[in-house]
């Protein structure tokens, strides 16, 4: 097999046109989605920051929230909430 220059390799995952994930809608993909108590919530924004989806923002009065859109479900904002404020509800 001959070797192939860095210019003739297939791009494979590559990101040509970044940011394009919001095209995508992926909440469908969920088993389960968060639910959050305000009245538990301190607004500390860990949910925020270890969201992998980056799918968690704030509303207007500080609480937290996830858009659906794009929330898989994967349950991490409820288990980083020490506060208690989020849980996973089934989908449905």
């Amino acid at each position: 097999m001959a070797e192939e220059r860095w210019q003739e390799v297939s791009p494979g995952c590559m990101v040509f046109k970044p940011g394009n994930a919001s095209e995508y809608h992926t909440g469908s993909w969920r088993a389960e989605r968060p639910i959050w108590d305000n009245s538990k919530c301190i607004k500390c924004g860990i949910c925020y920051i270890f969201c992998p989806e980056a799918c968690v923002g704030q509303d207007a009065d500080g609480y937290f929230m996830a858009d659906l859109d794009y929330c898989k479900g994967c349950g991490i904002c409820a288990q980083e909430c020490w506060p208690g404020a989020i849980k996973m509800v089934e989908e449905g």
